[in-house]
């Protein structure tokens, strides 16, 4: 690709599609339209609409290095800062996990335990009790806590991370959507750190916590999300329950009786997770939801409606 020629944007894209397919993108056309895109301003369908408008010197030399950076592995969303999810749009950045579109059914179920909780209460946030409160663990991108708040504009969210950067990368997130009034973002270990006296009124606990099975990680896992994405943010332990089983000691003390836990887990998990669950005693019901694919991805637990309900 030389300057001295002239590139126009089919040009562009044609030859990006065909480069990033011999280098192995299961992707080509759509990596070449995402990086493109990102380079010009335009929208994907903007792009098509403008095939002979020729790029100017400093986009062809962004388009060089977004081509070799996506070329050598490097996640889309990485190269290009963003990540769209649900209704939002969101930075992304090395060092913090990409959201999934699998995650949004996690969104799906929280959304259910907040207007659960919201009918509940009779949905008046005039009156400091009838809001509904939401703890997410592990938030990464803010993904999770930012598309609830934003769905649901009578909800606080408090949004936990333990990596400062995934923290700091929310936070960002959050200014640039407005609702730095409804989503409080803090760096702590699960909830170590959340106002005590907040603990036992959250009405729904959602997370998507390393759920990776080391061995899985090591030997079945693409390259792409093992060499670029934070290991922190995948590793599960053995059998990808290891923060799961702090999330669920977790639950009793953070949920308000008839709260709901929303956890996404590692597809060969769930049975196990849920089982530990009804074990645990205290839960009205607990269930196994599938992601879009139709894969075993979600466990939902409901509270006991009443603490003395188990006794």
């Amino acid at each position: 690709m030389s300057a001295d020629e002239l590139w126009t944007i089919k040009r562009v894209l044609d030859w990006t599609s065909g480069y990033l397919e011999r280098k192995g993108d299961e992707h080509p056309r759509l990596s070449a339209e995402w990086l493109l895109a990102n380079v010009t301003g335009l929208s994907r369908v903007e792009l098509y609409v403008n095939f002979d408008k020729p790029l100017e010197a400093e986009e062809l030399s962004a388009m060089h290095a977004a081509i070799e950076r996506r070329a050598a592995g490097e996640p889309l969303q990485y190269v290009t800062g963003e990540m769209p999810f649900r209704h939002i749009v969101l930075k992304c950045e090395r060092g913090v996990l990409i959201p999934r579109p699998e995650t949004e059914v996690l969104v799906d179920a929280a959304l259910e335990g907040v207007d659960a909780a919201a009918h509940e209460k009779g949905e008046g946030p005039e009156d400091a009790e009838k809001v509904v409160r939401v703890l997410e663990v592990g938030t990464g991108t803010g993904c999770v806590a930012l598309s609830i708040a934003s769905e649901r504009p009578g909800t606080h969210v408090t949004a936990t991370d333990l990596s400062e950067r995934a923290a700091a990368l929310a936070l960002r997130n959050r200014e640039a959507l407005g609702l730095e009034d409804r989503v409080d973002v803090i760096e702590c270990d699960l909830a170590s750190d959340v106002e005590p006296e907040l603990m036992g009124s959250f009405s729904v606990l959602v997370s998507n916590p390393p759920y990776i099975p080391t061995r899985v990680l090591r030997e079945e896992v693409p390259a792409e999300v093992a060499d670029f994405e934070p290991e922190l943010a995948l590793d599960g332990g053995d059998d990808g329950l290891d923060v799961f089983r702090r999330l669920l000691e977790l639950a009793p003390r953070a949920l308000e009786p008839g709260g709901m836990l929303a956890v996404e887990l590692f597809e060969g998990a769930l049975e196990h997770a849920a089982a530990l669950t009804r074990e645990q005693g205290g839960w009205a019901r607990v269930e196994v939801r599938e992601d879009l694919t139709h894969r075993p991805r979600i466990l939902v637990a409901v509270r006991e409606a009443e603490p003395w309900a188990s006794l």
